[in-house]
């Protein structure tokens, strides 16, 4: 087993910290908040101090901070992870951010003698609480070799795309597809809603069959409860689109539906609605058709 440090252990950094020490890794976190090293604690971890305390004798540096500018903070300078995390270490970034930027990174970690990953992940917080979640790999073969006993433990669909900042990539037409299908899953549900049908069977029905989806799965009931409490929040998912909608640009690739959601989601974030889990998207169709 390894020792691994953690960096960042919000909605999904520490169910996967916790599923790390399950799985007998001796696991070192940090955040900016210390009731999340607590509870971290609590669960048989070990908490740092600092960065440079939590990487020290790791042999494996996970991080899982919200953007490209958080995991330059915490990776770059005298006290982030490239200047006192150990020669050999793998680090893992779970973090989505952009493919650019997590290549220059990667350079920057090869030059400091730490084998870098982008690992964004797919699941929300219930994937990560359950260990299953889909994990897109970019980076160097035997690296992603070496990272499996890590990965295995946090994930399930794990898999090796291609070279580093290839991750980020494929997390970038992830967050593409699963906006997408929020908003038609909102759009249905607000029409049928309309016409008064039993939305429940109607879910289970559409469910079954070629509508089927894990957004419905995991989104339809939440919309219909109303229920936003946040497993992913809409915020994150806007800057996740807005990766998107640029890296789409610079590669001349069109996204017109993925253009018209990243409108959509950005306006409901400006209305206040950041902090809601991304199926609050639902709103805004309710919104636009004069609903509650």
């Amino acid at each position: 087993m390894s020792n691994v440090a953690v960096i960042g252990l919000g909605i999904m950094g520490l169910p996967m910290a916790i599923n790390l020490v399950k799985a007998g890794h001796t696991v070192t976190g940090f955040n900016r908040s210390q009731d999340k090293i607590d509870k971290l604690v609590s669960e048989g971890g070990k908490g740092a101090t600092s960065i440079a305390d939590a990487v020290k004798d790791a042999d494996v540096v996970i991080t899982m901070v919200p953007d490209s500018p958080d995991v330059e903070g915490v990776v770059s300078g005298p006290d982030g992870v490239f200047a006192n995390a150990k020669k050999g270490a793998l680090w893992i970034d779970a973090s989505s951010i952009r493919p650019d930027v997590a290549k220059r990174l990667s350079d920057q970690a090869t030059a400091a003698g730490i084998r870098p990953l982008d690992a964004p992940v797919s699941g929300g917080e219930q994937g990560a609480i359950d260990a299953v979640l889909s994990i897109m790999v970019g980076g160097d073969a035997a690296d992603f070799e070496a990272a499996q006993p890590v990965l295995n433990a946090v994930g399930k669909t794990i898999v090796h795309v291609g070279p580093s900042g290839s991750g980020q990539t494929v997390k970038a037409a992830n967050q593409l597809i699963v906006a997408v299908n929020i908003e038609v899953l909102g759009e249905a549900i607000a029409f049928l809603e309309a016409y008064g049908v039993d939305t429940d069977a109607a879910l289970k029905v559409l469910g079954g069959g070629l509508a089927g989806s894990k957004v419905l799965e995991q989104k339809g009931q939440k919309m219909l409860d109303r229920n936003f409490d946040p497993g992913f929040r809409l915020a994150l998912h806007h800057k996740d689109l807005g990766i998107v909608t640029s890296a789409a640009r610079e590669a001349n690739v069109a996204v017109p539906l993925g253009a018209v959601v990243a409108q959509l989601v950005a306006a409901t974030v400006n209305q206040g609605d950041g902090g809601l889990d991304h199926s609050g998207l639902f709103k805004q169709v309710l919104q636009l058709s004069g609903r509650k």
